[in-house]
């Protein structure tokens, strides 16, 4: 019996600084299940404006949530993600920078991300086993009506549309926000950003449950190896 209602592979960071900003700014660490006091801003309800993301944690997706597939079970996951790992190079980028994608801020690579791509592709292929196909209802919460033909295809193969070539690194700070709104977030969102890693390095993958309450946890947080 599955100890959690769906399981993903994230990016997490390592204890530290970047970490502790993430939990503090969402107002959830994963990494120790626990609720986080966010920081006081003017004029702006941080906890309205993060909600969604709260959910997740401080993250970027590798491999989507999903349920397990029928005879898999969280060990045999976990035994697949540590027999990856040592296939996966570290990836090291110049650092990443605030972006806005699709009404909401988010921290993004700079430089080549092909590396980080091709990680993904991996991680994401190699665990499609474990994940139970989506019913009808998970697909309609897609909004297939809105991808385009090539993430439908992916969202019917992988279980989200955002993968292979749609991929695209990022770890999300706010929900979707109206311009104005994102603009004002941004300007006191900034100050904060001092800790970001400088280079940042993906050199770890973190396998999450999903707890009754809906909230993402790191279950085992896995260094890569390859070389």
């Amino acid at each position: 019996m599955a100890s959690y209602r769906r399981y993903a592979v994230y990016y997490t960071p390592p204890p530290g600084e970047f970490a502790d900003f993430g939990a503090s700014w969402l107002g959830w660490d994963a990494a120790t299940g626990r609720e986080v006091a966010q920081p006081d801003l003017d004029g702006l309800d941080l906890a309205a404006l993060t909600a969604g993301a709260r959910r997740y944690g401080f993250h970027a997706t590798l491999k989507a949530p999903f349920r397990l597939a029928e005879g898999r079970d969280e060990g045999g996951l976990l035994s697949m993600a540590e027999a990856v790992a040592p296939a996966l190079r570290p990836v090291t980028l110049p650092g990443l920078q605030l972006m806005s994608i699709g009404g909401f801020l988010a921290l993004t690579p700079a430089g080549e991300g092909q590396a980080l791509s091709a990680l993904a592709d991996t991680v994401v292929q190699a665990l499609e086993p474990f994940r139970a196909p989506l019913t009808e209802v998970e697909i309609a919460r897609r909004h297939p009506d809105r991808l385009s033909e090539r993430q439908r295809a992916l969202l019917h193969r992988f279980g989200y549309p955002y993968v292979m070539e749609e991929f695209r690194f990022h770890m999300t700070l706010s929900d979707a926000l109206e311009p104005e709104t994102q603009a004002r977030l941004t300007t006191q969102l900034v100050p904060h950003l001092a800790v970001l890693p400088v280079p940042f390095v993906l050199d770890a993958i973190s396998v999450m449950g999903e707890g009754a309450d809906g909230r993402m946890r790191l279950i085992r947080r896995i260094a890569l190896s390859g070389e």
